[in-house]
């Protein structure tokens, strides 16, 4: 009775096994003792009490093999008077049999085992399991009702201990997750699921729940912003450089581990972001390695945002690393006279260090930076060698090059490609996987253009592989947003994605087949190249040069039983051809077409000599995109527009469609940008789309069999509810995402 009462007062799991560990075994005049607990997710038992000198965790599978797993896979009771009797385990169980492994690794001699069941409500707990009777041939019914009571004392015990740490699980974690209770984006039954995870040491349970349940990073952003009280930082690469003294007092080792790092230094004040800026601990150490600082404030962030912040601030050209700066490399290279091409090539193939150096340097900063191109651009005579790199659709001047370089900096990524560095006299393009050369797993596709004076610029595209983006993302407005799902959803029919080189034409369309990406749906892909990745679709990359194209891997799918079919561009019109037939016979088809709006779309495929009704047939939906400039949200100002501007607007948006549209003249309020370090004076930070969907209309449908002027499609879309490019954008404006200046200049009606 005095054991059971210990067991019932116990409040920890760890602290009822511990105590219980050494007084159930001479309770039964045992030799030995061991309990199992039950693994539900693996269906195994695993030992958590056991007595004797091995400390080797014992775990056995729930199966009807062996002497505990029998106990646990049919609920009963066993008694064993000799586990080495074949026979008297065959009369137990036809499967039964005793595994000795464990005896002749310890010399230890099994011989009576009692194996009884612990469960509560029917839900097996675990197995306790005493072994070897002293002075005895058996366990006693006496034996068996004591354990019995044993068991159900424990079940009981191990029920509610269980039981109350759910419950205290639940309550911080209600109060860590308190907006996303609120906005219904989990549930406490999924979370306490989730506090078992076996990645929940090394990644976090925000983690986990953003993996998981599919949180986005947005909502668990602003839960984890209002839960510490404090500003939430996510990776912006283009932020300002700390003084090199601060960084250099603390090495990256130890940010990395303990998940910190400073972040900016403003008005006497320091910033530093934490994984948990309420760690009390963490900052008396911070404290004490910048105690000059008599303010310093704590921000929130991601651990993988951390950790890029280290990377940056300490790794490769950042000013607490080991490796040279860009202008530190600069100072390397040798002053001299004009080159010879023949003696740059020579010295570049002999892999000369400080070219090689000022080549990856190049190429990291524009990837730590996020350009989308880097442009160098060699001029004649003696004028240095500019470097521009693009953020955010517009280019910028990186870095000047001494002119001495003009040939060797365009060889040297020649090199890396695999190029005729001899062949200056004709365009060449390949691409670089530049993890051969470089700290970064990414890849590069490489243009070189002849240019006069024997020189050759190099353009190198910075290829953004990741995930898709998430369909409420894209900045669709309602009646676009509500067009375009519907008709990705149909079973069959064609959807264009159209705009200019770059307008995020490829990222919309991941974007909408993430929506109908499912297991019951078999999506394949043809793309050149393949820059977006999403379990379960099957994705190809084209190459022309070995006459795999666009169409032929569109006939390739159509023997492959797809239902769905993204084609990364109809550039001939074989590939439209098939694409329309395709979607004909029952396919669900996506691509991209290079045009400037989505009526113009239409006639293009029209000219290409297509059939017009079959493509009429096809049609759902055709969205034209641009991408403007986002306002940076820190610096923004609002503004009253004056008259004239107002005037304009509605000039602009069309008299008649501004008064359809039901906006308020008095009510708009305009947006400009001031610019600040948040984004790097620019008064911008990202990009958004602006769109214009064509709906397959019945109506439109009948002007497109009677192949009818572009004015006419163009009416009669809008008609059906199309907003143009630069009303959306307009739109845009209004909601203070972009400026006006954005959207003229990217849209033109």
């Amino acid at each position: 009775m005095e054991k059971i009462n210990e067991i019932h007062s116990s409040d920890s799991l760890d602290v009822l096994l511990v105590k219980i560990k050494e007084s159930i075994a001479p309770l039964f005049d045992a030799e030995r003792i061991t309990i199992y607990l039950t693994d539900t997710r693996n269906k195994i038992l695993v030992s958590k009490v056991k007595s004797g000198g091995e400390l080797q965790q014992i775990s056995i599978p729930i199966s009807d093999n062996s002497l505990s797993g029998f106990c646990a896979y049919t609920g009963r009771t066993i008694n064993v008077r000799n586990a080495y009797d074949t026979h008297e385990l065959l009369m137990i169980g036809s499967n039964l049999r005793f595994d000795d492994t464990w005896d002749i690794k310890t010399g230890f001699r099994t011989k009576q085992v009692l194996c009884v069941p612990m469960s509560f409500k029917n839900i097996l707990l675990g197995v306790i399991q005493i072994m070897n009777k002293k002075n005895s041939t058996f366990f006693t019914d006496l034996d068996v009702n004591y354990a019995t009571e044993l068991a159900t004392s424990l079940s009981i015990a191990i029920n509610n201990i269980n039981r109350l740490t759910v419950s205290a699980n639940s309550i911080r974690h209600r109060s860590r997750y308190n907006y996303l209770f609120d906005k219904n984006l989990i549930d406490e039954k999924a979370l306490n699921q989730l506090d078992a995870h076996p990645d929940l040491p090394t990644i976090g349970l925000d983690v986990i729940l953003m993996r998981e349940l599919g949180v986005c990073r947005e909502d668990m952003s602003k839960n984890l912003s209002l839960y510490f009280g404090t500003e939430f930082i996510g990776f912006e690469p283009a932020t300002m450089w700390l003084d090199n003294e601060l960084l250099k007092r603390v090495k990256p080792e130890r940010l990395m581990k303990e998940w910190w790092v400073p972040f900016k230094l403003e008005n006497g004040r320091l910033h530093i972001i934490m994984d948990d800026p309420t760690d009390l601990a963490r900052h008396e150490t911070i404290k004490f390695i910048y105690p000059e600082f008599k303010r310093i404030s704590y921000m929130a962030a991601f651990r993988e945002d951390i950790q890029n912040y280290i990377s940056l601030f300490y790794g490769n050209g950042g000013p607490g690393g080991k490796d040279s700066s860009i202008n530190e490399l600069i100072s390397k290279l040798d002053a001299g006279e004009e080159p010879e091409i023949e003696w740059e090539s020579r010295k570049v193939s002999e892999q000369d260090n400080v070219i090689v150096q000022l080549v990856n340097k190049i190429i990291v900063d524009a990837v730590r930076n996020k350009a989308s191109d880097i442009h160098i651009e060699p001029f004649p005579g003696k004028e240095d060698v500019r470097v521009r790199m693009r953020f955010d659709g517009r280019c910028k001047i990186y870095q000047m090059i001494p002119y001495k370089y003009k040939y060797a900096i365009p060889s040297r990524i020649k090199i890396m490609c695999g190029l005729d560095i001899s062949e200056r006299r004709k365009p060449q393009d390949g691409k670089i996987a530049f993890k051969k050369f470089g700290p970064l797993d990414v890849e590069l596709r490489v243009a070189t253009v002849p240019t006069a004076g024997q020189m050759e610029d190099v353009v190198i595209r910075v290829l953004s592989s990741g995930e898709p983006i998430g369909f409420n993302k894209l900045e669709l407005t309602h009646r676009n947003a509500c067009v375009l799902e519907r008709c990705i959803r149909q079973p069959y029919g064609l959807v264009l994605v159209v705009g200019p080189t770059g307008s995020g034409k490829t990222t919309t369309l991941h974007s909408a087949i993430s929506v109908i990406n499912t297991p019951e749906t078999k999506i394949w892909t043809a793309e050149d190249p393949v820059e977006i990745t999403q379990p379960g679709l099957r994705q190809v990359q084209v190459h022309s040069k070995i006459g795999f194209t666009f169409a032929a891997a569109l006939r390739s799918f159509l023997r492959a039983d797809p239902d769905v079919i993204m084609v990364g561009e109809m550039r001939d019109k074989e590939t439209a051809e098939i694409s329309i037939g395709a979607s004909l016979t029952g396919h669900l088809v996506f691509s991209t077409l290079h045009t400037n709006s989505a009526p113009e779309t239409v006639t293009r495929l029209l000219d290409m000599e297509l059939d017009p009704f079959s493509f009429s047939d096809a049609i759902l939906c055709i969205l034209a995109q641009r991408l403007a400039r986002k306002l940076c949200t820190t610096c923004r100002q609002e503004y009253i527009p004056h008259k004239e501007e107002l005037e304009e607007i509605i000039l602009e948006y069309g008299i008649d469609d501004f008064l359809k549209s039901g906006i308020n003249p008095a009510a708009i309020r305009l947006y400009r940008s001031a610019g600040c370090a948040t984004c790097g004076d620019t008064g911008y930070v990202g990009r958004l789309g602006l769109h214009e969907v064509l709906e397959g209309s019945d109506q439109l449908k009948a002007l497109i069999k009677r192949k009818a002027e572009i004015e006419l499609i163009r009416q009669q879309a809008m008609a059906d509810g199309m907003t143009t490019l630069k009303q959306d954008g307009i739109l845009k404006c209004l909601k203070g995402l972009t400026d006006l200046r954005e959207v003229r200049r990217v849209c033109i009606r």
